[in-house]
């Protein structure tokens, strides 16, 4: 029984000095925080056309102004109607996002070893926008027409790239 007790007066004097160290301890709480925000989403609300252009044996450029107004090389004809593309932004008001429009885009009539190619360089390029519900943005472009250039309907597609910041 002695032993019992001189067991039991251990355990408590362990566990007093166990004790006595969690005196000196220190807590400090924090904060855990998230910001959401809505999925930006970008819409094409319009293409980018250059419209009906004649060409003879001297090219030269036609450009599309982001507003959407074209300019054309005294050696080509150019007619019909014309666009800047346009761009609907939907994402959460107050935050910006960055925009970015690659710098070129290919035009290709026809297939196989047939087709032919032009070159447009997109204007209109990498911005920023402050999204507050009603955010566009335009492209236009300058369309390198080559002398004597094959007829035939060209396009080509391009991707831009809205992100938040």
């Amino acid at each position: 029984m002695f032993m019992k007790s001189k067991v039991a007066i251990a355990s408590t004097v362990l566990a007093a000095a166990l004790a006595s160290t969690s005196a000196h301890a220190a807590t400090a709480n924090a904060d855990a925080t998230a910001t959401i925000l809505e999925q930006v989403t970008v819409t094409k609300s319009a293409d980018l056309d250059f419209g009906t252009i004649v060409v003879g044996a001297t090219g030269g450029t036609v450009d599309i102004s982001t507003a959407g107004a074209r300019t054309c090389a005294a050696a080509l004809v150019c007619s019909g109607a014309v666009t800047a593309a346009a761009f609907d932004v939907d994402g959460t008001t107050g935050e910006v996002v960055d925009v970015t429009v690659p710098a070129n885009v290919t035009l290709t009539s026809g297939t196989g070893p047939t087709a032919t190619s032009m070159t447009a360089t997109l204007s209109g390029s990498d911005a920023t926008i402050t999204l507050d519900g009603t955010d566009a943005f335009t492209v236009g472009g300058s369309l390198a027409v080559g002398a004597n250039q094959a007829a035939g309907d060209y396009s080509g597609t391009f991707t831009v790239t809205v992100d938040y910041q």
